[in-house]
């Protein structure tokens, strides 16, 4: 598991400085610019408990080393809602511990917690290290994802 002394909890409104330091490693990994109405709309949300985003973050002596996203919505597929973990990063300094794997499997007990059926995510093909921890924790789809911007 996560390195002795990391503690995973909810995100809170204190925790503004940190997420966004995160926030912005995680849009550099996947290469990715926002705008600022955006992030701030999205720290908006995770912070809303009648929105349907829940958010945790891994927090050691150094302070917050990881954060989880994730969406509680409906499926055709169920009664039951399923959770969609959005986003998943850990900084590179606290990789290698178990942090991730950590955040996931808190993600997953929330939502247990919450009623839904099932847990999923999805990962750039390039991303490997996170891949191999991924592997162990889920079944890989065949799934091919298609998007078009609107």
């Amino acid at each position: 598991m996560a390195h002795v002394g990391t503690v995973i909890r909810p995100l809170t409104s204190s925790d503004r400085r940190g997420w966004r330091a995160l926030w912005d490693g995680y849009l550099r990994f996947y290469r990715a610019e926002l705008p600022k109405t955006v992030t701030d709309a999205t720290w908006a949300r995770l912070l809303d408990p009648a929105s349907p985003y829940r958010a945790i973050c891994a927090e050691d002596g150094s302070g917050i080393v990881g954060l989880c996203h994730s969406v509680i919505h409906a499926t055709t597929w169920d009664i039951r809602p399923v959770w969609y973990l959005q986003d998943l990063f850990v900084l590179p300094a606290a990789r290698g511990c178990g942090t991730g794997k950590s955040l996931i499997l808190a993600a997953e007990a929330a939502a247990r917690a919450e009623g839904c059926g099932l847990v999923y995510w999805q990962t750039q093909e390039f991303n490997g290290p996170a891949r191999a921890i991924y592997e162990t924790l889920a079944t890989r789809m065949s799934v091919v994802v298609y998007e078009k911007g609107l």
